[in-house]
């Protein structure tokens, strides 16, 4: 009779302990939404889809802890198509969408710089911050924009690493340099002469290439007559890997190194086995190698999908937008803006801290060779 009685005296009060209020986090007391705008389809969805599952990731772990101030996290994905006016469209969307009353944080995005200086022209007047994850493209942080902030480093940091990789590291003193001829491509060109010229080595030639062009039979002509040392693609993976075909058919071997437009799976799948051994630097470190196995098993459960090239930074992008908000106790856009500017933690970027311009004091780039059809950092060295 005692254990009987016991054993219903349990069951009540599991009873009344389901009624109560949860100990844990405090139930939010509204939304606020973050956009996320990338290429959600297409030939860049891959990447822009790496961005939006990051930032899934963290808005759940947030939200599990009561979300910000208060408010849930709603991330909202918009697709730009990797088009310039398709992001002045998505732009104006979330304008009306804000001017409507909708309670929104911020834009992670763009994804592509091209996009990013287009909806910035809209972005810049409305009371959101907007955090790039991977738009490189200097004057993006020349313009004297008050709300955007950017998680990677500039097409300067990465010229500056990239040439000195080639020169200092491969010992290349006659380098060609490729480029598409979108804003990225033509501004990484400028920024890499400048570099290769400072380290002393001598740019051979420049040769510009359409956005998406799939043979170079003509451009391979003359890097073979050219005879350089080392080849530099400033471009995407809708070009590196049909430009490393034709080279290796052709027989020049020499070492090829490709910008962080072109690190995504595709430039290995589409190489058709030609990609190895060649060289691409990155925005973000592979999250191997900085997240745990808890990082990459909520991951795996939120998007059903490894996490892959820039989930790192969409992840931290939305940690910068959390911790401006926790800094400003508030989710007014321009006290979060200053926030920002003043912060100092450490995120799976490293550390994270802002120059008045909305750039990293600390930028990194990485960079990888194909081993094995699969990227393996080789810089900096593990």
């Amino acid at each position: 009779m005692r254990l009987a009685k016991g054993w219903f005296l349990l069951v009540a009060i599991a009873v009344l302990l389901v009624g109560l209020p949860a100990c844990g986090a405090p139930k939010p007391k509204g939304e606020i939404i973050v956009y996320v705008a990338a290429p959600l389809s297409g030939f860049q969805a891959n990447g822009g889809q790496t961005v939006l599952g990051g930032v899934r990731l963290k808005a759940e772990q947030l939200n599990k802890e009561g979300g910000l101030l208060g408010q849930t996290i709603k991330v909202v994905g918009v697709d730009d198509e990797s088009d310039s006016e398709v992001a002045v469209k998505v732009a104006e969307e979330i304008r009306s969408a804000v001017k409507t009353g909708k309670k929104a944080l911020g834009v992670i995005g763009h994804y592509n710089s091209g996009q990013t200086l287009a909806a910035m022209e809209v972005y810049k007047d409305l009371p959101l911050i907007v955090i790039t994850p991977t738009a490189s493209e200097v004057s993006l942080t020349q313009k004297g924009y008050k709300n955007f902030f950017r998680v990677n480093a500039n097409d300067m940091v990465q010229a500056r690493v990239d040439a000195e990789f080639l020169v200092q590291k491969l010992g290349a003193r006659r380098v060609a340099i490729l480029h598409n001829d979108t804003e990225y491509g033509v501004g990484l060109r400028e920024q890499m002469t400048k570099e290769l010229t400072r380290l002393g080595a001598q740019v051979l030639l420049t040769l510009q290439v359409a956005e998406g062009q799939d043979s170079y039979e003509k451009e391979v002509s003359q890097l073979k007559a050219a005879q350089p040392d080392a080849i530099f693609y400033a471009g995407y993976e809708i070009e590196a890997p049909y430009l490393r075909v034709d080279l290796v058919a052709a027989g020049v071997t020499v070492p090829m190194l490709a910008s962080d437009g072109a690190f995504l799976s595709a430039t290995i799948d589409e190489a058709e086995g030609k990609a190895e051994g060649m060289y691409v630097s990155s925005f973000a470190p592979s999250p191997a190698t900085v997240a745990d196995a808890q990082w990459v098993k909520a991951y795996q459960q939120i998007e059903h999908r490894n996490p892959d090239t820039y989930s790192i930074n969409g992840y931290s992008a939305m940690s910068v937008l959390a911790e401006g908000v926790r800094q400003a106790k508030s989710l007014d856009a321009s006290k979060v803006g200053a926030a920002i500017r003043g912060l100092a933690f450490n995120s799976l970027l490293g550390q994270i801290a802002y120059d008045d311009k909305g750039d990293l004091r600390n930028p990194r780039i990485y960079i990888f060779q194909v081993r094995n059809n699969a990227f393996v950092q080789v810089h900096p060295e593990r």
